[in-house]
């Protein structure tokens, strides 16, 4: 749902979604294939057991991941990308390019975060910024 015109738009919910702490680098990991629970959760690095088990929860309940008990003593849990999981290798892909591309001055300076200078944002409902449905505003000539 889009917050200013309360219409579902698909750009805000999938931005709403991609947001959420963990989640891309839970889809990038399970991109190379199943993991346990605790192979997932070095391969995410850094998230706490509660948060990552409740965003495999939320991933499982949207389709995107499966999750599989295997019946062994002690139970082992499997989580891999259902097809629409998968096809979130494109967006991964699109944003490891466009960070390759554009980033570079946060690897070189030795800094982390976005690769644009306060003069260098526009705000948003300014032209050039974007709108909620993702597309761009013109900028004024």
């Amino acid at each position: 749902m889009s917050a200013e015109t309360g219409a579902w738009c698909p750009v805000y919910s999938s931005i709403e979604l991609f947001q959420e702490k963990w989640v891309l680098h839970i889809v990038r990991a399970l991109l190379g294939g199943p993991h346990g629970f605790n192979e997932l959760s070095r391969a995410v690095g850094g998230a706490n057991t509660t948060t990552l088990s409740q965003r495999l929860e939320h991933l499982e309940r949207l389709g995107i991941v499966d999750k599989t008990v295997e019946s062994t003593m002690p139970p082992r849990t499997r989580y891999e990308l259902t097809h629409a999981g998968r096809e979130l290798e494109g967006i991964i892909a699109a944003i490891d390019s466009w960070a390759r591309a554009h980033m570079r001055r946060c690897q070189e300076h030795g800094a982390s975060g976005v690769a644009f200078g306060p003069e260098e944002r526009v705000p948003h409902g300014e032209p050039g910024a974007w709108d909620d449905h993702g597309a761009q505003r013109e900028r004024d000539a």
